[in-house]
C-alpha cells in the first residue's frame, strides 16, 4: 500500500466524528465528510482528464470548499498549484504557460476574464463561499470513495512559486515526503494534539496557511476554526473556542490597537505563532505585557517549509527565529559553503528532509541553489549565537555595499525602530555615484508623531559607525508589503532608484 500525505492524513483521525473544520456561524465539517467530499472532486477532476502527475491550478477564495479541493488532490495524486487571489489574468498567463496545468479551477465570478486571457485552458469553479460553481455541482453525484493511486512520498505533492518581485517567479516543487516530514516536525516541536482547535485567518495560497496551518493540523487529528480572512472583530468572536492561533505580524500588531485584548480575553489560548515576516521586538514585547503570552516566532521559506522555530518549552527570543527542527541542519556559510564560527554573519543554509525537489523545468538554477553536499542555499543572512539561537539580519540581496564597506538593513532597522514615534522602518540600498549604493532608510511616524530627517539622523550619530548612517531618511505614509505582510524592499529600490541621481 502507498504511503503519502493524503494516508497520514486520514490514520490520524480520532473517530468518524471528530470535526475537521468549524466556521464563523457555529457549522462544522467532520473528517469523515470532508474526505468523502474530497473524492468526489478527485473524480470530477479526473473525468476532465486530470492524471497523477498532472499540475492543478487553483485561484479560489478561501473556503471549505478550496481546501477540501486541496485535500482531493493530495489523494488522487495531482499537482496541487495554488496562486495568489490577487494576481491578475496577464500575471496568471504565465503561471499556465510554466506549468502548462491540465485544469485551472477559479472562481466563478472571475472565470470569464480569466477564461480570455488563458483561451487553451479547461476551466472548473467554485463560488467565493464554496457552495457552488461546476466542481461542487459536478462533485455531488459523483462516488464517495476514489481508488487509490500507486503515490509515495518521493512524488510531487505541490508546485508553490516563489513570491520574489524581481525576476522570473520560480515554482519551487514539494514532494509529499518534503511536507509530511515538515509538518510531523512542527507538530512535535509545538505540542499539537487532537485537543487542539487552530484559529485560521490565513490565506492559503501560501505555505503559512496551506502546510504550515493545515498539515500540521490535521497531523495531529486537530480542528480547524476556519475564517475567509483576517478581521478583529471575528478573531476576538471565535478566539474563545480555539487553543493556538497562527499569524503574520501584521496580525498582531493590528490587535495590539484593540483594547479588547487582555489576559482575559486570550487566558484560555496555549500558544500564539508568528512568522512569514520578521516580528519587530516591540510587538515582541507589547503582547507579553497585554496577554501573559511570549509569541513564539520561526523562520521559513517556500523551498523549505519551516527551518527552525523558537522552543514551545524554553525561552522564546525577542529578535530570533529559535533553534532547528528536528531533522533539520543549519549552518552559517561564507560565499563558498564554508561554515562560519558562532557569532559570524553569513549565508543561511539548510539540509533535511523539508528541502524541495528543486525549482520546476529551471535544472541549472537548482544546481546553482544547492551545495554538493546537499545544503540549499536560502539567501537570507544570518548568525548563530553560543546560544545555538538563530538571527535574521536580512536578505543576501538586501546587503547593502557602500564605499566597499557591507551594511547589513536589520542592525539600522533594529536602532530606528527603538526611537520614540517611529512605527516601523525599512532601510535599503540606492544607487549612488560616489558610494555605489547609498544607505536610505524609510520610516512610518506613529500617530501624532512629528519627526524630522535631521533629528533621526542626529539619534544615531553616535550608535553607528559613519559609513552606515543613512544618507538620507524618508517618511512614509506606509511599507510596501505583499500579501504575507513582507515588507517588498524591491518596491522602494525601484521607485526611489534615482533619489541621489537627481539630488
Amino acid at each position: 500500500m502507498s504511503d503519502n500525505l493524503f494516508k497520514r492524513f486520514e490514520s490520524a483521525v480520532p473517530g468518524p466524528e471528530t470535526d475537521f473544520l468549524r466556521l464563523a456561524d457555529g457549522a462544522a465539517l467532520r473528517y469523515q465528510d470532508a474526505f468523502a467530499t474530497a473524492a468526489r472532486y478527485a473524480h470530477v477532476l479526473a473525468r476532465h482528464g486530470a492524471r497523477p502527475g498532472d499540475r492543478v491550478a487553483v485561484q479560489a477564495e478561501k473556503s471549505p470548499a478550496a481546501l477540501i479541493l486541496y485535500l482531493a488532490c493530495l489523494r488522487a495524486g495531482f499537482v496541487y498549484l495554488p496562486l495568489n487571489t490577487a494576481y491578475t489574468p496577464a500575471e496568471l498567463a504565465y503561471f499556465v504557460r510554466d506549468a502548462e496545468p491540465r485544469l485551472f479551477v477559479c472562481s466563478t465570478k472571475n472565470r470569464e476574464k480569466i477564461a480570455a486571457a488563458l483561451p487553451r485552458v479547461t476551466f472548473l469553479t467554485i463560488s467565493d463561499d464554496g457552495r457552488s460553481g461546476s466542481l461542487v455541482e459536478e462533485a455531488a453525484a459523483a462516488p464517495e470513495q476514489f481508488p487509490d493511486p500507486q503515490i509515495g512520498m518521493e512524488d510531487l505533492a505541490s508546485i508553490l512559486y516563489t513570491s520574489g518581485t524581481t525576476g522570473r517567479s520560480k515554482g519551487a516543487m514539494l514532494t509529499h515526503g518534503n511536507l509530511t516530514s515538515n509538518a510531523q516536525s512542527l507538530k512535535q516541536a509545538w505540542a499539537f494534539s487532537q485537543g487542539d482547535v487552530l484559529l485560521h485567518a490565513l490565506p492559503i495560497f501560501h505555505i503559512h496557511g496551506l502546510f504550515v496551518a493545515t498539515n500540521v493540523t490535521m497531523l495531529a487529528g486537530a480542528c480547524i476554526l476556519l475564517l475567509p480572512r483576517f478581521e478583529p472583530d471575528a478573531v476576538f468572536q471565535a478566539l474563545p473556542q480555539a487553543t493556538v492561533m497562527m499569524g503574520v505580524p501584521t496580525f498582531y500588531t493590528r490587535l495590539l490597537k484593540d483594547s479588547r485584548l487582555n489576559q482575559d480575553t486570550t487566558r484560555h489560548m496555549r500558544l500564539f505563532i508568528s512568522g512569514s515576516a520578521p516580528l519587530l521586538p516591540e510587538t515582541h514585547q507589547q503582547w507579553q505585557a497585554r496577554t501573559g503570552h511570549v509569541l513564539l516566532e520561526r523562520y521559513g521559506m517556500t523551498e523549505t517549509g519551516m527551518n527552525t522555530s523558537n522552543p514551545y518549552v524554553g525561552p522564546r527570543i525577542a529578535g530570533s527565529v529559535g533553534l532547528p527542527l528536528p531533522g533539520v541542519e543549519i549552518r552559517i556559510a561564507d560565499s563558498d559553503g564554508n561554515a562560519l564560527a558562532k557569532g559570524d554573519i553569513g549565508m543561511i543554509e539548510v539540509r533535511g528532509p523539508n528541502i524541495f525537489k528543486g525549482y520546476w523545468n529551471m535544472p541549472e538554477k537548482t544546481a546553482a541553489e544547492f551545495h554538493k553536499d546537499g545544503f540549499f542555499i536560502t539567501g537570507d543572512l544570518g548568525t548563530i549565537g553560543a546560544d545555538g539561537y538563530v538571527r535574521i539580519v536580512g536578505r543576501g540581496k538586501d546587503l547593502i555595499i557602500t564605499g566597499g564597506l557591507n551594511v547589513y538593513p536589520k542592525e539600522i532597522e533594529s536602532l530606528l525602530d527603538e526611537l520614540p514615534g517611529v512605527e516601523e522602518s525599512a532601510v535599503v540600498g540606492l544607487p549612488h555615484d560616489d558610494f555605489g549604493e547609498g544607505v536610505t532608510a524609510f520610516l512610518v511616524c506613529k500617530d501624532g508623531a512629528q519627526l524630522t530627517e535631521g533629528a533621526i539622523l542626529e539619534s544615531l550619530q553616535d550608535r553607528l559607525a559613519r559609513f552606515k548612517l543613512p544618507k538620507r531618511v524618508l517618511f512614509l505614509d506606509a511599507l510596501p508589503r505583499n500579501s504575507m505582510g513582507k515588507v517588498q524592499k524591491s518596491v522602494l529600490r525601484e521607485e526611489y532608484q534615482a533619489l541621489y541621481q537627481q539630488a
